[in-house]
């Protein structure tokens, strides 16, 4: 084995000008970009799943529970549940529970200069957590409460606010319909802050208001809710914990990850780990291929060498090791090269956010990075030694070559 690698660094770090050596490079060059596109690959799937996710979680949590109503839509118009203070408790100790948030929605149509536009107020109470919505808010603040009445206050989304020329500070009016009554109420509240999550179903849709005017419209008491957002910490465990709550519900009482509530988000951003498959394969496809085609070159272009060793008493298993080293030397110096490459284009996009995406379409202004070093060191790893194993096959021409015939090689 010393010997072997003896020869393979001389010939490695022979600096003779040939045509292996440009081989080298354009193999070195093309393993690099394999891997650092494979990198960036990872970095922004992961970080792209992450973002768009977290998003949704901010403004819905990670589990809901409300009534069980199979022929209604699951985001408008809840039938009321009424609060039951001991399953909740049980929720709440659950080990991945965060904390439960009640809400309640209901249609409503938004006027402002005599522009209206159809939206869903989504009233929430007092004990509502806004920190998880906090990096929606671009501007002014989330509705305050007080007790003597419901906050005149609401929170409009930046598309509607757009549309209707709405500014902070504004009075809108908002008209709601009673579908059993038939009749319109209307309610004039301040805009104190305008949000934007980047998701169109949120953006276009939900205002967020106080639950306590939902109740006074539909004469539902204090302990009655719309339902309740359930926020884990962390949610990976969303499925396991969301099974425990619903062997807790008492009857007609449901509950569904947002995942369910939400499928076509979810389904999509699934899409991205095929996306990424494809890419995996077909750049280490690129990167094999450019190994073995160097790898045989330096073979031919050795011919002699490979002869007179031959000639000395050299096996071909020593032959192979020799190439079988250089080669791999070469694939780790682009293995290498690709990964300093691919982690510091991540590092610039993190600080600089020089990939710009169309937000309407992917829900992201830019592109999200996801550093997951393990991940990142485990491509550079799998990559080093997956051409390492396809090297193998072709380093057996060596085999064939006859020391007589190669010696007289030109």
């Amino acid at each position: 084995m010393k010997v072997a690698f003896f020869i393979a660094k001389k010939i490695s770090f022979n600096r003779s000008k040939s045509l292996s050596r440009f081989i080298i490079r354009l193999a070195t060059t093309a393993t690099a970009l394999s891997v650092a596109a494979m990198i960036l690959t990872i970095a922004f799937v992961n970080g792209f799943q992450q973002t768009v996710s977290e998003k949704v979680f901010g403004f819905w949590g990670h589990i809901r529970i409300q009534q069980y109503e199979p022929a209604k839509a699951l985001i408008a118009e809840e039938s009321p549940i009424t609060e039951n203070a001991p399953i909740l408790q049980k929720i709440k100790q659950l080990k991945e529970v965060q904390h439960v948030n009640a809400f309640a929605t209901k249609s409503a149509v938004i006027e402002n200069k005599g522009e209206i536009e159809g939206i869903l107020f989504k009233g929430v109470d007092r004990n509502y957590r806004f920190q998880n919505m906090k990096p929606f808010l671009t501007e002014g603040r989330w509705i305050a409460f007080n007790d003597s009445s419901y906050s005149k206050e609401i929170t409009v989304p930046a598309a509607i606010a757009a549309e209707l020329n709405i500014a902070l500070n504004d009075t809108v009016a908002l008209h709601f319909i009673s579908a059993e009554k038939g009749k319109t109420f209307s309610r004039k509240l301040k805009v104190v802050g305008i949000y934007k999550t980047g998701i169109e179903e949120f953006d276009k849709l939900f205002a967020v208001g106080d639950i306590d005017l939902i109740r006074r419209l539909n004469n539902w008491n204090q302990q009655q809710v719309g339902g309740y957002e359930v926020l884990l910490s962390d949610y990976k465990m969303m499925a396991n914990t969301n099974e425990e709550i619903y062997l807790m519900l008492p009857d007609r009482w449901v509950s569904r990850t947002i995942k369910d509530v939400y499928p076509n988000i979810f389904d999509w951003l699934s899409i991205q780990d095929v996306n990424r498959d494809v890419i995996f394969i077909i750049m280490s496809i690129v990167a094999i291929i450019n190994l073995i085609t160097c790898l045989l070159i330096l073979v031919l272009e050795r011919t002699k060498m490979v002869g007179i060793l031959k000639a000395v008493g050299g096996s071909n298993a020593l032959i192979q090791r020799i190439f079988l080293l250089h080669a791999t030397y070469i694939a780790a110096i682009g293995v290498t090269a690709g990964f300093l490459f691919g982690v510091g284009l991540c590092f610039l996009q993190q600080k600089t956010g020089f990939i710009r995406l169309d937000e309407a379409s992917y829900y992201v202004s830019t592109a999200p990075v996801a550093m997951m070093w393990g991940q990142f060191f485990l491509v550079a790893a799998s990559t080093l030694v997956v051409c390492f194993l396809a090297l193998i096959i072709p380093a057996n021409i060596v085999r064939t070559i006859r020391p007589v015939k190669a010696v007289q090689f030109n």
